[in-house]
């Protein structure tokens, strides 16, 4: 007597047929494997503990209305940041900010103003040190330019206020990113190639020969896709915390839930590489169509460096991308602690874009 075909074992075997395939193309290794893995060397190498970044804030109860004041906020060197004064302690004690800056009127008659500092052991004392240089130049140049024959106009103080804080890396800020956009070129072109090639040679129209389904069909190719994927996000955690110290807040806990966060990328992703195999009419268009998906996303959502130091303008844009979310819950869990729950409004838009490519990509997937 004849057993019942089993659709999930002739998945499992076109999953692994797939996964072999994978590992044997240069261009997917190099995607997901190397080329993130080059950047988290080049940064982890070069950038060593922390990066030059002169990102203050003024202090509650700051003198407004003095020249100080204004000039500071002019400096090329120094990025004034507005924020409520819980975020600005938040920042200061993850070391995104170099120090809160505080200006008071003497009630003597010199100097006329105190500037004092306040910062955190997160912060490079590199950092610290230029933006006490540059305010110190600054006082120097009024000095000589409005007040030549008066005392100084303000005088620093020495005593630097310091909060508790966890070193910021550039790694703990690079990696996330690296990882996303791993994440994103698997599950776009990796997927729009895949499905178009097996629709060119016919594999598919072979497939229907067979009694195994349409969604186990795809369930298998999505399977392999999913677990080469996550090989990939294994080895760069991996690499970055052994090698270059990348923070894992809580251990074991920490890495599975970026884990999860990896697995939910790449299911939202996969779904662009699926309506990219769809729209193409050429394995020539697969790429720039491909392209158009990624590229913006690569560029504009926080991969290198914060979405903040863009034009205002242009920051609502980046703020929907879906590989800004992704990379904004990594960050979170990775470094501030927090945990899957606690990153409901990124994993609420990921869902967001899950159904509009979804939809999107039964629409215009094509068998033949």
């Amino acid at each position: 007597m004849l057993k019942p075909y089993s659709q999930f074992r002739a998945m499992l075997a076109i999953a692994k047929a797939s996964l072999i395939a994978i590992f044997r193309s240069p261009s997917a290794v190099a995607f997901s494997f190397a080329f993130p893995l080059i950047f988290i060397l080049v940064f982890g190498f070069f950038s060593g503990g922390g990066q030059v970044s002169l990102r203050a804030a003024f202090a509650p109860g700051t003198d407004t209305s003095t020249y100080l004041y204004k000039v500071i906020h002019t400096i090329p060197g120094i990025r004034i940041v507005e924020k409520p004064e819980t975020e600005l302690s938040e920042d200061l004690e993850k070391g995104r900010l170099t120090a809160i800056i505080s200006i008071q009127k003497n009630d003597n008659e010199s100097p006329a103003y105190f500037i004092r500092l306040k910062s955190s052991e997160a912060v490079s004392p590199q950092n610290l040190q230029v933006l006490h240089s540059i305010l110190e130049a600054m006082i120097k140049k009024i000095d000589r330019q409005q007040y030549p024959n008066t005392p100084t106009v303000a005088a620093i103080s020495n005593q630097i206020e310091k909060i508790p804080g966890r070193t910021y890396r550039t790694i703990d800020f690079i990696l996330p990113g690296q990882l996303g956009f791993s994440l994103l070129s698997a599950g776009v072109f990796g997927v729009a190639f895949l499905f178009f090639s097996l629709r060119q040679t016919l594999v598919l129209k072979r497939f229907f020969a067979t009694p195994v389904s349409r969604t186990f069909i795809v369930l298998g190719e999505g399977l392999s896709r999913i677990i080469f994927q996550m090989i990939t996000a294994v080895v760069i955690l991996v690499v970055g915390y052994y090698f270059f110290h990348f923070t894992l807040i809580h251990g074991w806990i920490t890495f599975l839930e970026l884990l999860v966060l990896s697995f939910i990328g790449l299911v939202v992703f996969m779904s662009f590489g699926f309506v990219v195999s769809g729209i193409a009419t050429h394995e020539s268009t697969i790429p720039p169509l491909a392209n158009i998906v990624t590229l913006p996303q690569f560029l504009l959502a926080g991969t290198f460096f914060p979405i903040d130091n863009f034009p205002s303008w242009l920051q609502p844009f980046c703020k929907i991308l879906p590989l800004t979310h992704l990379n904004d819950a990594m960050r979170n869990v990775a470094f501030e602690g927090a945990h899957l729950v606690d990153c409901g409004k990124q994993l609420g838009i990921l869902a967001i874009w899950t159904v509009v490519g979804y939809t999107l990509a039964v629409k215009v997937f094509k068998w033949e």
